[in-house]
């Protein structure tokens, strides 16, 4: 199989403009400054905790923008633990419903991530249809286990990972809406790379995110999923996909260059670092069933020099 066209693309770009005029000035959070540093604080040591990667890139941020990255962290960490978390599906529906009416509406809420988050979005007038698509996106994995095509896996992506990049897109500022499409494949890219490195993880939760009607094209069923198989199917497979996922990663990291300049450096070093766990999926025969891929701190520190060389490339194109 070859890498095909990206035919998903315009129903995603689509949604992203659709949200992206729903920006609309919102009043700041009522809080005094104690209340809100200690809830800042609080997303920082929740970005800490559960996202090593998103931790360091987000720190190459100036002050304002590294602490509102860290409060849309903490927001998605939230809405995604809701799902994970819940005793059943109906559950989380209530909890999901419950917690977009408190970020909908942060005043009334003590809630440190609600009140972090609620002062980011006003702060950088985020759009709050983005937060809205990803919690919705989010709430897909309590109807929708499986995907059939690569286009509804693109789909799902865009809800819970190009949102994301929205989001963050506002919080560092761009040059103009040229930026959006950009921003879409990264989500799309940084989406692929999770779910070809938690395939494992995934199935003991009972979802497959992989492209059913692909892996039947390479020989292979939600059997050897199930058997945690790695053969040159597998293999071949793998190749497949990491081909298709670098083909994103590469065609989303020069919209960098229409970023604010004091941004280029960590988007660049989340893009990459990310994409660095392809490397570390193939370096072990991609069996992603008897290990989980990562990249260790002094991998990744050894790549930022060269991440900031090219992000100032990037701002010269």
């Amino acid at each position: 199989m070859t890498v095909q066209a990206h035919s998903w693309e315009n129903i995603l770009l689509a949604w992203a403009y659709e949200a992206l005029e729903s920006a609309v000035p919102v009043d700041s959070v009522a809080a005094d400054s104690g209340v809100l540093q200690r809830a800042y604080d609080y997303c920082e040591s929740l970005t800490r905790t559960h996202s090593r990667t998103f931790f360091l890139a987000s720190g190459l941020l100036p002050f304002a923008k590294r602490r509102a990255a860290r409060a849309l962290y903490a927001f998605c960490r939230v809405t995604d633990n809701i799902v994970d978390s819940s005793a059943n599906d109906l559950e989380a529906r209530a909890a999901l419903a419950a917690w977009k009416q408190a970020v909908i509406s942060p005043k009334l809420s003590s809630d440190p991530v609600v009140l972090a988050w609620g002062d980011t979005r006003a702060r950088f007038n985020i759009p709050p249809g983005y937060a809205e698509q990803l919690i919705d996106g989010v709430a897909r994995d309590l109807t929708q286990k499986r995907y059939a095509t690569f286009a509804e896996l693109a789909e799902y992506s865009y809800g819970v990972a190009s949102t994301v990049g929205l989001m963050a897109m506002h919080i560092i500022g761009f040059d103009s809406e040229k930026a959006l499409p950009y921003a879409v494949k990264l989500g799309v890219a940084l989406q692929l790379t999770n779910i070809l490195r938690d395939v494992a993880e995934d199935y003991q939760r009972g979802r497959i995110y992989l492209p059913l009607d692909e892996l039947d094209a390479f020989g292979l069923s939600e059997r050897d999923i199930a058997a945690g198989t790695v053969d040159d199917r597998w293999r071949a497979f793998m190749r497949f996909q990491i081909a298709r996922n670098r083909e994103l990663y590469n065609a989303s990291l020069p919209g960098v260059a229409l970023l604010n300049p004091d941004g280029r450096f960590a988007i660049a070093a989340a893009g990459e670092l990310y994409q660095a766990i392809l490397a570390d999926i193939e370096s072990h025969g991609s069996d992603v069933f008897a290990r989980r891929a990562h990249v260790g701190a002094t991998g990744k520190l050894r790549r930022l020099p060269g991440i900031w060389w090219r992000s100032r490339q990037f701002a010269i194109v």
